[in-house]
């Protein structure tokens, strides 16, 4: 921490002298002194950290100086130094903005250096907390986060930008494991709201007979169980942004509740009565049409108008070129540096496969796909036999590739052969071809 700068304001020469030969005791401590009200406000410009106020001063009233100050910035901690103990002075200056109210006696000089020490303390906690944001900040500075530099890629960082300058609602869309949070994460963290809190909430997680009290909270004694107060999670973004994720799979009764709170920017915990203002940003994802949804009557079209705001569809990763290698050798080095294991290349044969497969589980199955070919690698480059996909939709996943019908047809009775242990009379059933059709591919290394 810089030096503590301290303004003693007393116009009791002696006194004032005092407390600054107390306060200077600690080499850390800057401590100017001034004899009026107006010399303080004055000399504002220099920062200080902290300001000793008597109360009774010569030019202008106490009330006065803190208002002053505190117009000028409201983060300054004021101590009161009065000569007269009078509570119902005291109280008045507390709500107006003091940090502490101390009247003149023997103990003044240690309760005021305690004080101090706790301002300072406040102070440090103030400044860690900070430099964690700033830190969680570029953690999430999109270009670096989001990897890629496919033209696909490159419209997410522009309307990323986009997003950043305002607080308009964002509505992420795209399929399963494309990267909705980080995209989501990346506008928070570079918008004027990331050092407040960024609170996700997956709707699909929570059951629908708790998703209200999740995001409303309530109070004591609302229902059985309810031993304590609970703040819902809007109220823990207020200032920051709350991540609705899944927002199609909402309950269409809790909808209308949602958008109650949306358009009202008030909630009320269950069991309350009490109306709470919250100011939130909102980002929505969801791999659903959303239009479609309302088409359907799944989802209230006027809740899709109110979260429509700036959408910004996140490209499923077989739309993303060469950014399938960059992301590839990124989880690579991750992977190693994580496990403190020497940096693995990645064969020309192996980056073949990678970039044949449609990957329907998208950067999510691509982080894993690489991790697990970190382990099978028994030397310092993964090979095309270390690539080992499981997609569970691997029944569709030939279609995701343009080709020709004899080449569909081709991938289709390879699918078939060895989903039924190259069984060509139960093949040749279930597609209703002929058993010499799929002999004649066999003998000529067709499939």
């Amino acid at each position: 921490m810089s030096s503590f700068k301290i303004f003693v304001v007393e116009d009791d020469p002696l006194y004032g002298e005092m407390l600054k030969y107390h306060l200077s005791l600690n080499p850390d401590n800057e401590v100017i002194r001034f004899e009026s009200g107006s010399e303080c406000l004055k000399n504002l410009y220099k920062g200080p950290s902290l300001v000793s106020l008597d109360f009774s001063l010569p030019d202008m009233s106490g009330f006065d100086v803190i208002k002053k100050i505190k117009d000028y910035n409201p983060d300054i901690p004021i101590v009161i130094v009065s000569g007269q103990e009078d509570v119902a002075t005291a109280v008045k200056l507390l709500k107006s903005g003091a940090y502490d109210y101390f009247v003149k006696d023997e103990d003044t000089k240690d309760r005021l250096w305690n004080t101090l020490k706790n301002i300072k303390e406040r102070l440090k906690l103030k400044e860690e907390i900070d430099e964690l944001k700033e830190e969680i900040g570029k953690k999430y500075e999109f270009k670096k986060i989001i990897k890629g530099n496919s033209p696909a890629i490159r419209q997410i960082f522009s309307l990323i930008e986009k997003a950043t300058r305002s607080n308009i609602t964002v509505s992420l869309y795209g399929e399963t494991g494309t990267g909705k949070e980080v995209v989501a994460k990346a506008i928070h963290y570079n918008s004027q709201r990331s050092k407040y809190s960024f609170v996700p909430v997956n709707v699909t997680a929570i059951p629908s007979e708790l998703i209200e009290s999740e995001m409303f909270g309530y109070e004591k004694g609302a229902f059985t169980g309810a031993n304590t107060r609970k703040i819902g999670k809007f109220e823990l973004a207020n200032k920051g942004t709350i991540f609705l994720d899944e927002i199609g799979e909402m309950d269409i009764n809790m909808q209308a509740k949602l958008l109650r709170v949306l358009q009202e920017k008030e909630l009320t915990r269950i069991g309350g009565n009490k109306a709470i203002k919250f100011d939130a940003r909102v980002i929505v994802a969801t791999n659903k049409n959303l239009a479609k949804e309302v088409e359907k009557g799944n989802f209230r079209e006027d809740l899709y108008y109110r979260l429509l705001g700036l959408p910004i569809e996140i490209p499923p990763l077989r739309f993303r070129g060469s950014d399938i290698l960059i992301l590839a050798k990124f989880f690579v080095d991750e992977f190693c540096k994580e496990n403190k294991m020497d940096k693995l290349q990645i064969s020309s044969k192996a980056q073949e496969k990678l970039m044949k497969y449609p990957f329907p589980g998208n950067v999510r199955e691509l982080k894993a796909v690489m991790e697990l070919s970190c382990v099978l690698t028994n030397t310092d480059t993964i090979e095309e036999d270390h690539i080992s996909f499981n997609s569970t939709n691997a029944k569709s996943d030939f279609l995701l590739e343009e080709d020709t019908l004899q080449g569909y047809v081709k991938k289709i009775v390879k699918y078939y052969l060895q989903k039924y242990n190259n069984n060509v009379m139960v093949v040749a059933k279930k597609l209703d071809i002929g058993k010499s059709t799929i002999y004649r591919m066999l003998k000529n290394n067709e499939i």
